[in-house]
């Protein structure tokens, strides 16, 4: 974190209520992408040619991008793309526009570098994506476009929701995310067992042909679960999976336990999942081999643990959370960072 960030933090966002911050956040990134300063920065950001990476049938700048949840509805693309993330995936965007769950529903953990969100969603629906994702002024940046399926959708229904999300942003997105495992769509795990979660990967890559397809799978699924589900991504053809979305435990934590029972229900991310997310990662790797695109997401904080996926077998790494408590050099820097182990 930059000495000129952490004083933001602390005496401005920190203050902030945090859908409100990040609102605001986002507004500044829109603008430097829309308005023309990108250019000024992209040469700071930009990564350094060796961290290339081809996966999917698609070339990566770099191996690090930005996980879904940040840019909901795909609107800050090219300001993202100028501050160094090797990718960017969009959403969750669902079908129809949802206004997600009511506040407050996103919640700071700054003692465990974590949040805690119940967002629900909350988007203004595929189309709009789609519009925002072939407005951008980036072409090189490669897009993920995470779906699914409404609130009001019933779980039998379900696979006609990612049909439907996936047929209105095929055309835009380099690839796409099946997301059963977010904790805050009543009854959206359960899509994640192997009966509920065929024939709704299936309806997907039917929509989409052509288009990479990945499965987002939750890092509360015990190993078993996690093999069977990586099994079913080979056996349907998919390009890979993304190892894990938030997690619904509040273990370990820092942050006193009166304090986050307060804040309630909701998904947990950034810090406190690092060694789950690894853990994840090896059994993904250990039960596909080399059939599969992994992207590890979960308590990414810098380089070295970027470095440290990719060494465990990961072909791309996200992050999101920590993007909030470090600013907005952090892609580049861990760019430099890799460049650096690269060399």
């Amino acid at each position: 974190m930059s000495a000129a960030y952490r004083l933001l933090f602390r005496h401005v966002l920190s203050k902030m209520d945090p859908e409100r911050a990040h609102a605001f956040a986002s507004g500044v990134i829109r603008a430097l992408g829309r308005r023309g300063p990108a250019a000024l920065i992209s040469p700071f950001g930009a990564p350094a040619e060796s961290l290339a990476v081809e996966a999917m049938g698609l070339r990566f700048a770099s191996p690090f991008g930005l996980a879904a949840g940040f840019d909901k509805d795909a609107e800050d693309i090219d300001g993202l793309a100028a501050l160094g993330f090797g990718h960017v995936e969009v959403g969750t965007v669902t079908p129809r526009p949802q206004p997600g769950n009511p506040g407050p529903r996103l919640f700071r953990l700054v003692a465990d570098g974590a949040l805690i969100n119940r967002m629900g969603f909350n988007n203004r629906g595929a189309e709009l994506a789609a519009a925002n994702i072939a407005a951008r002024r980036n072409r090189s940046v490669i897009v993920g476009v995470n779906i699914g399926k409404n609130k009001t959708t019933e779980a039998d229904d379900a696979h006609l929701d990612y049909a439907a999300a996936a047929t209105a942003v095929k055309d835009v997105a380099d690839y796409l995310v099946v997301n059963v495992s977010s904790p805050n769509t009543p009854g959206l795990r359960s899509l994640q067992s192997l009966e509920s979660l065929t024939p709704i990967l299936r309806a997907a890559r039917d929509a989409a042909p052509g288009v990479p397809l990945l499965v987002k799978i939750a890092p509360d699924l015990d190993d078993d679960e996690i093999r069977e589900v990586t099994q079913l991504a080979i056996d349907e053809g998919l390009a890979g999976i993304i190892a894990a979305n938030t997690t619904i435990s509040r273990t370990g934590l820092r942050t006193s336990a009166r304090v986050v029972e307060a804040f309630g229900a909701g998904g947990l991310s950034g810090r406190p999942l690092t060694e789950r997310s690894r853990e994840v990662l090896r059994i993904v790797r250990e039960t596909s081999g080399d059939r599969l695109c992994i992207i590890s997401v979960g308590g990414v904080t810098d380089a070295v643990e970027v470095r440290r996926r990719l060494d465990a077998g990961a072909t791309l790494v996200q992050g999101y959370t920590e993007f909030l408590y470090s600013g907005p050099t952090w892609a580049a820097s861990i760019n430099r960072g890799l460049a650096r182990f690269a060399r």
